[in-house]
């Protein structure tokens, strides 16, 4: 996400967390003060996508309100809340691939809603499961969808835990600022020193004519771009998540030990994991508790959250791939490695095998077809 890379972003966040340290004996500092900066950087960044964001969130905010308090028709409700939602999702996607065309269509809406949507439905099922005690003030809800540090790439927060968070009162002091701005000076040297610099290595190793040795450099160097791209925006949402007062999730832990693609799985990118786990698999692995519905679940839930980074054959490709083998863990029972049940060799030799799986598909974050089968065919040149 490039706008927090942004000096006049950056500026405008470091002044909204001077403001809440100014106003901390104010109670409401926190909620009225952040729903204020929220919508004045949404406004200052794109009018469009504010006006599109400010009539989204209303519209599911009397979604979310219904469903807390309907009495009847409230499995149908929700439902069709989620299907619409995910309908938005699906038609913004296919209208920037230019597969429809409208004159209002802006690539800047996909741009707000990508992890959104992720947010909303959470609230669904918040408001759906626990009824009308899990009613939450526009305020928040407001709060919870538009907070600039994860409106774009996450980590994505819960949303019983932000209204939660919500309802603290602004606390933050000189060792939470201190490790607030440390973890936000970490990602930033991700992202403007480390991934600059591996981005221009890997461009210039990618012009030319590759042999084998050349692609697997390519594979392995950029997963480590990714990491150090990915984690960086996460190091820095999680630090001005602190500083205003919210607990943002970590969103990579230790993804590298993780000895099975299933544990990694909750560890890379956890937050989104976790959603999909928490908004697809439990529900559906009530109904279907025998191993090979597991499987399948497994399966689909990572073709969605392939296609949910792109349209293309490429991610539906790599879902399969990575549905496949967690299906594959656990038909045959090795989805889970208790690190203090087996030795270490083993232990890590499973770290191991999980990580060259990993690599074999990671290309494929590039989002360029070109390049991902130019590495590919460098790797059958001998």
């Amino acid at each position: 996400m490039s706008y927090l890379l942004n000096l006049h972003a950056l500026g405008a966040l470091l002044g909204m967390v001077i403001v809440l340290l100014l106003t901390r004996r104010w109670p409401q500092n926190k909620r009225i003060l952040v729903l204020v900066f929220n919508l004045c950087f949404l406004y200052l960044f794109s009018r469009k996508l504010f006006l599109f964001s400010a009539v989204y969130v209303l519209l599911n905010y009397i979604g979310y309100v219904w469903l807390c308090y309907a009495p009847r028709w409230r499995r149908f409700g929700f439902g069709t809340a989620i299907v619409l939602n995910i309908g938005a999702v699906v038609a913004l996607r296919l209208l920037g691939m230019h597969i429809f065309e409208h004159p209002l269509f802006d690539a800047i809406y996909l741009f707000g809603l990508i992890y959104t949507v992720l947010k909303v439905i959470d609230a669904y099922y918040f408001a759906y499961y626990v009824g009308k005690d899990g009613k939450a003030p526009l305020l928040d809800f407001v709060n919870y969808l538009l907070f600039i540090p994860t409106f774009t790439s996450g980590p994505i927060l819960k949303f019983r835990d932000f209204i939660a968070d919500s309802k603290k009162p602004y606390t933050v002091g000189a060792a939470d600022f201190e490790a607030g701005i440390k973890r936000i000076i970490l990602g930033l040297f991700k992202k403007v020193v480390l991934v600059a610099g591996m981005t221009i290595v890997f461009k210039d190793v990618l012009e030319n004519d590759l042999q084998v040795y050349h692609s697997l450099f390519l594979m392995v160097w950029f997963y480590a771009l990714i990491y150090f791209d990915f984690s960086g925006y996460s190091d820095i949402a999680i630090g001005f998540g602190r500083l205003m007062g919210y607990t943002i999730p970590e969103n990579f832990k230790q993804p590298f030990l993780s000895p099975t693609l299933t544990q990694y799985w909750r560890n890379w990118h956890a937050t989104l994991g976790d959603w999909f786990r928490d908004h697809i698999f439990m529900i559906f692995s009530r109904s279907f508790t025998s191993r090979g519905a597991a499987a399948l679940l497994s399966i689909v839930i990572m073709v969605l959250i392939g296609l949910w980074h792109g349209f293309s054959w490429l991610y539906l490709l790599w879902g399969l791939y990575h549905g496949i083998l967690m299906a594959l863990e656990s038909l045959l029972k090795l989805s889970l490695v208790n690190k203090k049940k087996v030795s270490r060799p083993y232990f890590y030799f499973r770290c191991v095998c999980t990580q060259l799986l990993v690599t074999a598909a990671v290309i494929v974050y590039s989002g360029s077809q070109e390049t991902v089968l130019t590495i590919y065919r460098g790797l059958l040149n001998w």
